[in-house]
């Protein structure tokens, strides 16, 4: 199966086209498409929970793009690794990507910085929670900058997160049917 395949298969919210564009420009391998896929089509649901308190265009552009830095590290599609994420930066903006949305590209592995943005954490969320992966720290965080009564804002957040949480195998499934090279 091929990046094509990955970005048009149903069943999932389509990228942003902007972000679309850049994967097939940048000949992303079939693998990469279909994360950024999942991670956005999580952050569709996120967001539309989330509501109007977020910057929604730029978390779903953020979603779609996190990793893309991982076309130039190939082996940390498979593997662990954090040079992909200032390498996905150099890479969104030497293609002309303003840096506010570029900066998921480094961010999403550093949610934990004292100046991350609530857009930066949703895009950190969703990267998590699409395999059913759950951080209370991050939850607790993002949580924080939600609002309202601490607790019930924290049980609404968890019941939310268990159920994307309860679709992880599925997802899982569609990613490893692609293959990590073009």
């Amino acid at each position: 199966m091929n990046l094509r395949h990955a970005l048009d298969a149903p069943g999932f919210a389509p990228l942003p086209p902007r972000a679309r564009t850049l994967l097939e420009t940048l000949a992303a391998p079939p693998r990469l498409g279909a994360h950024l896929r999942l991670v956005h089509d999580v952050a569709v649901t996120l967001t539309g929970w989330v509501g109007p308190r977020v910057d929604v265009p730029a978390v779903l552009f953020g979603a779609a793009t996190h990793d893309i830095g991982k076309i130039v590290h190939p082996a940390e599609l498979s593997g662990p690794g954090s040079a992909h994420e200032l390498a996905g930066y150099s890479l969104l903006l030497s293609q002309g990507v303003e840096e506010p949305l570029a900066r998921f590209a480094r961010t999403h592995g550093s949610w934990d910085a004292a100046d991350s943005t609530f857009e930066d954490l949703l895009v950190t969320l969703a990267d998590k929670v699409w395999k059913g992966k759950r951080l209370p720290e991050l939850e607790k965080r993002v949580a924080e900058r939600l609002g309202g009564p601490p607790w019930e804002t924290f049980l609404a957040l968890d019941d939310e997160l268990e159920r994307i949480a309860s679709g992880a195998d599925a997802r899982l499934a569609f990613q490893a049917a692609y293959p990590t090279s073009g």
